[in-house]
């Protein structure tokens, strides 16, 4: 990246600001804005996210929008409730209550001698979810927002549960929010109170993943927040980004498909990142993208964007398998609309070994499958952050417990833009029973890439509402969708199409071994298949990345980022070990010392269900001279046929005295998963 030091508008940063919300609480907001901002006001952009202001996204936000204000733009980065040195407690995400401050944020800016009124909204995950939430609220300040990384439906597409599977992110990202939510303020912001603010948050945020295994079904608990329930709710123009690599890059297809509003969409090879930050790469000129957004929405410029194609995307070419990329070699193509009238339907129907294209079998064949609970552990994570090697590997490492289907060698390229769909007709000997479906490109050595996939909780065929249990040995027609891609597939390369029952850890096992029976002739699998256009050729090409100054780090200790699959076979006994060790490092110029530290691990015992379990280890310290301040979460889940089963605990350190300890323990109820 670019790091750009002279812009056409000097900038001031004001490091902490304090915005009053109507009940006494407040909250705490950087502020970047051009030099002059006072005597010639500008529109605003603010970004509302709870991963603290002071350290954890400094470098970040610096980069980002120190570049915003220095082209003319007020960047006003808060903290939500709870988070950072903002007063209150943070108990959940996207609550009523971060909306409703989120609305009287949006209010006090537009009120600021600075800012003529206009203002965006802008995020990546946690921020991009809250701006559309807020969007649905049609707030008359609100004129447009970018959304990146994030989703429309909080219970079928995030990373909460997966075609009504509960993920094994859910307890990652719940630990993560435990480890956040046990932070202290900084002493020099909020003075002798951040005792008593750090007890607080101590005592009182709780542990979000005993609420979000309550509900295991799509209920209103899930519907509040989920934009797709009423598009026509949002009337602001949005700019819609995601990567491949993502978890959440099926959302900007369905905003594209559900708003009315003006929208564009951009779907890059990256992980859960900005795409200026882009890994895999190529990253591109985001911040200058984003710059043609605002232009147009809050400054009123015709800056050519809105005539150039709805969608754009990042057509992968075919590489090796790898469990990291720095890169992903393709290219950008475009659609005009989407969904598009380009894009048709190779059918492929499957045959014993084979995806036949076009050609039903003549006869049907009943093949059966009862996988092991291996079969997962090299899928990756379900959200990348590239930064362990958290891609999946050859999938033929896979592929020894799964039901296979493949073509023969293509005799012509092949490339594809949608989500792959699946029809199957089947039967289980189990009332609960998992799917997972993975498409891979298998290259003429033999090497499988995977490039889709998609899971679906059996119970939930009709739809996550209401789920039913299956009737033993009852055939059912059943269908699903994977992943949205965009792929191209060269001459001699096979497709393939692997079926498992488990997913583990990516997806939650069922709760006990199932078998499932397939019956191939009536099943199929439809590609949507994608022709090069001349559209294609005509895009004005990305700029090379940019950025405003980050401030100075220096790093104490080093990072050290691992993942790594321990196969014990004396014990039977299997782990996915997951080491985040962001090290120790320094901001120099407010003399602030951080440390994060992160273990995760995924196991299980030969083939026994009741083995699987999950675990995660939290560890954060911040320093100043003589204070320092540790905390340690832990969070255990393991399952019964029945029951899942959630401990956790919770330490915070003053110095060398523990000076909080509490444990949670809960069993709740299996529903239909």
């Amino acid at each position: 990246m670019k790091t750009i030091t002279s812009f056409p508008h000097a900038v001031r940063e004001m490091e902490h600001v304090w915005i009053a919300l109507s009940d006494g609480v407040r909250l705490a907001a950087k502020i970047w804005l051009p030099e002059d901002a006072q005597q010639n006001p500008v529109p605003a952009i603010l970004e509302y996210i709870p991963y603290r202001k002071r350290d954890f996204e400094a470098v970040g936000d610096a980069v980002t929008h120190g570049y915003f204000a220095g082209h003319g733009y007020a960047c006003v980065r808060v903290d939500l409730r709870g988070a950072g040195e903002s007063g209150g407690v943070l108990c959940d995400e996207y609550l009523a209550l971060e909306q409703a401050d989120g609305l009287e944020v949006l209010r006090w800016i537009a009120g600021q001698p600075w800012c003529d009124g206009n203002v965006g909204m802008m995020g990546i995950s946690w921020g991009g979810f809250n701006g559309l939430q807020i969007a649905a609220l049609q707030p008359p300040e609100l004129k447009a927002v970018i959304t990146v990384c994030s989703t429309d439906d909080r219970y079928a597409d995030d990373v909460h549960y997966m075609g009504g599977c509960l993920l094994g992110d859910n307890l990652s990202w719940a630990s993560t929010m435990f480890a956040y939510n046990a932070c202290p303020p900084d002493p020099v912001l909020v003075g002798d109170r951040w005792k008593e603010m750090w007890m607080e948050r101590l005592d009182k945020s709780g542990l979000w993943l005993a609420q979000w295994l309550a509900h295991q079904r799509r209920d209103a608990y899930w519907q509040h927040g989920s934009v797709c329930e009423n598009f026509d709710a949002i009337q602001c123009p949005v700019m819609a980004v995601s990567g491949w690599a993502d978890g959440y890059s099926n959302a900007v297809f369905r905003l594209l498909a559900g708003l009315k509003v003006p929208r564009k969409g951009l779907v890059g090879p990256w992980s859960h990142k900005y795409p200026h930050f882009g890994v895999p790469g190529p990253a591109i000129g985001f911040l200058q993208e984003a710059l043609l957004w605002w232009d147009t929405w809050l400054k009123g410029k015709n800056t050519g964007i809105m005539e150039e194609p709805m969608l754009r995307v990042w057509m992968q070419d075919s590489v090796a398998p790898s469990a990291r990329y720095k890169q992903r070699p393709g290219r950008w193509v475009a659609e005009e609309h989407w969904p598009s009238q380009h894009i048709c339907t190779d059918r492929y129907y499957l045959d014993p070994a084979r995806l036949l294209l076009a050609e039903a079998p003549a006869a049907a064949d009943h093949l059966s499958i009862q996988s092991p609970l291996s079969v997962g552990l090299y899928a990756g994570k379900w959200c990348s952050y590239a930064a362990p090697p958290d891609l999946p590997h050859d999938q033929r490492e896979e592929d020894g417990g799964c039901l296979v289907f493949e073509t023969p060698p293509l005799e012509q390229s092949l490339e594809i833009l949608g989500a792959p769909g699946l029809c199957l007709e089947l039967s289980s000997n189990r009332p609960v029973a998992m799917i997972a479906a993975r498409l891979s490109d298998v290259a003429p050595d033999d090497k499988a890439t995977r490039i889709s996939y998609g899971v679906l909780n059996l119970c939930h065929r009709n739809g996550h509402h209401d789920p039913e249990y299956l009737e033993p040995g009852r055939t059912y027609r059943v269908e699903f969708r994977l992943n949205h891609i965009a792929q191209h597939f060269p001459v001699g390369n096979r497709l393939r199409l692997s079926i498992s029952t488990s997913y583990w850890p990516l997806a939650w096992p069922a709760p006990e071994p199932v078998r499932l029976t397939l019956v191939t002739g009536a099943s199929c699998m439809d590609l949507p298949k994608r022709r090069p256009r001349r559209i294609d050729d005509r895009l004005r090409p990305f700029d090379q990345p940019e950025g405003g100054l980050a401030p100075a780090v220096t790093y104490l200790q080093p990072k050290n980022l691992k993942w790594r699959v321990i196969r014990d076979l004396g014990e039977n006994l299997s782990t996915l070990e997951v080491i985040k060790d962001e090290g120790v490092f320094r901001f120099d110029a407010i003399d602030w010392t951080v440390g994060s530290k992160t273990m995760e691990w995924y196991s299980f015992q030969d083939d026994d269900f009741s083995s699987v379990r999950g675990e995660t280890l939290w560890q954060r310290s911040f320093q100043r001279g003589s204070w320092s301040v540790r905390t340690v979460c832990r969070t255990v889940l393991t399952s019964s046929v029945s029951h899942f089963l959630l401990y956790a605990e919770l330490d915070g350190f003053q110095g060398d005295q523990r000076v909080f300890s509490r444990n949670w323990k809960y069993e709740i109820p299996r529903d239909h998963v």
